[in-house]
């Protein structure tokens, strides 16, 4: 698949091996931030069982999928290319729609953490409240983040991937410190930091269904890699290297921080909403331990939205290239060769976003997620199917069973956490979810109304090979 430019663009720059791996890291995690009302909600015990049942039953397979498509299919744009070519150009602007609005959400999300893990920074560093005080200081903290990070992504996915190289070190650095005292505390004294198993008065099932939306968030994305698959350097070797890498250090990520934070002795109830990671650090190791880790939130936050607007800026991309959006969304930079008028747009529509409450639409983000999912599993398994005979560098283990084994265990998953979450809190939040789902089909007439009155796509079905530059 190529994408008609300018003929003056140059080529955008390309993403080596742990470019990729710390795209992936950051499209996904980022860091243990975010995950501590897993252990509020959940108790200790259940919450570690989520960290590290969850990844065999949602990411991995989900991991499985995307290296089989990535490799089969390397082509911009990709899970909507995917589920285009197997089950129809509608069903692909549904999936590309529907990853372009849980990925607006989760990236303005990631704004607002900024400014979150900001105010904890000037807080514990100089007893500052001005961000709770000032919304609009918030909001310019926030929109300073979003301009900064557009303009890193205009640049090209090589830029992205650098700095989320240095992110990461911010991240990581303080974590192990963290990390290494709670042990050399908890072998003086061991006590049982994984009691107790759920909350009073709430039974296994319970715990279990009141984390597992949580625990849901917080290990998606790992599909978000497949929109740039043509700004990555050889991707039929990277892709696999990269997701072998990035699912145990995911996985790490979020189980080493917990286990630590669960050894300072704090009240387990009070996670997620008095107490988060910096508090955590500062029980652990004093008041300089816990700044650093809020510093290293600070980080964290500029990863997560730094790769995902180069992810998500892709779809506007593609969509314009298919003639859904106007044309100029395609056009490259003339010195990076990046789709900068794509990125523009979806910076401008986080700075729009950046004030709503995202923590009450958590829920609604993993069923967006699930339903884009649920598309890709059946681009799968359709592709099997129809084109038996497409090259598959990489190919999920065990034949069709497999790839239906595969594609049924997030399935099983998101029903499960609809179930429990129904269950627990009402169906009330299936509302919103549901009248997100239905702008696509909306918007898919109106857009093909609007700008593609009948043309072909530009992005067809054939699969170029790609350099192995």
């Amino acid at each position: 698949m190529t994408v008609s430019a300018p003929p003056a663009a140059p080529a955008p720059s390309k993403l080596g091996l742990w470019g990729v791996v710390m795209v992936i890291y950051f499209t996904v995690a980022g860091g243990a931030f975010g995950i501590e009302s897993l252990v509020g909600s959940s108790a200790p015990g259940m919450a570690l069982i989520l960290v590290l049942l969850t990844p065999f039953i949602w990411s991995i397979p989900t991991v499985l999928m995307v290296t089989e498509l990535a490799t089969a299919m390397p082509v911009e744009g990709g899970y909507y290319v995917w589920v285009k070519r197997a089950l129809g150009r509608f069903w692909g602007f549904v999936q590309g729609w529907t990853a372009w609005l849980y990925g607006m959400v989760v990236a303005a999300s990631f704004a607002a953490l900024f400014t979150d893990y900001s105010s904890s920074f000037l807080k514990l560093a100089f007893g500052m409240d001005l961000l709770d005080v000032y919304p609009v200081a918030r909001w310019l903290v926030a929109a300073a983040l979003i301009a900064v990070f557009a303009w890193i992504n205009i640049r090209g996915a090589k830029a992205v991937g650098d700095s989320s190289k240095v992110f990461a070190a911010m991240v990581f650095v303080p974590f192990i410190i963290m990390i290494v005292i709670a042990l050399i505390r908890w072998l003086q004294n061991p006590a049982p930091f994984w009691q107790p198993l759920t909350p009073p008065d709430t039974g296994v099932t319970g715990a279990f269904g009141l984390g597992l939306f949580i625990v849901m968030y917080n290990y998606l994305g790992w599909d978000g890699i497949s929109t740039i698959l043509e700004e990555i350097k050889n991707p039929l070797k990277v892709i696999p290297k990269a997701m072998l890498i990035a699912v145990p250090l995911v996985i790490l990520g979020y189980l080493l921080p917990v286990v630590a934070g669960l050894s300072a002795g704090v009240d387990y109830a009070k996670w997620g909403d008095t107490v988060s990671f910096p508090e955590l650090a500062s029980a652990i190791g004093g008041r300089w331990l816990g700044i650093w880790v809020a510093l290293g939130g600070m980080f964290c936050a500029m990863g997560l939205f730094n790769a995902m607007i180069l992810s998500n800026s892709r779809l506007p991309f593609v969509f314009a290239a298919d003639r859904y959006l106007p044309a100029r969304y395609i056009e490259r930079h003339p010195q990076y060769g990046t789709p900068f008028r794509a990125v523009i747009l979806s910076a401008v529509i986080y700075a729009l976003l950046v004030v709503g409450p995202f923590q009450t639409l958590a829920v609604t983000t993993v069923l967006l997620y699930g339903v884009s999912l649920i598309l890709q599993f059946a681009a799968l398994i359709v592709l099997r199917v129809k084109a038996p005979d497409m090259p598959r560098p990489f190919r999920v283990p065990g034949g069709l069973p497999g790839v239906l084994l595969v594609a049924l265990l997030p399935t099983f998953i998101i029903v499960l956490a609809v179930r429990g979450t129904v269950l627990d809190s009402g169906p009330s939040f299936l509302g919103l979810a549901g009248a997100l789902l239905a702008s696509a089909p909306v918007a898919y007439l109106v857009l093909g109304a609007l700008f593609k009155r009948g043309q072909a796509d530009t992005l067809t079905h054939e699969v170029r090979p790609v350099g192995h530059d």
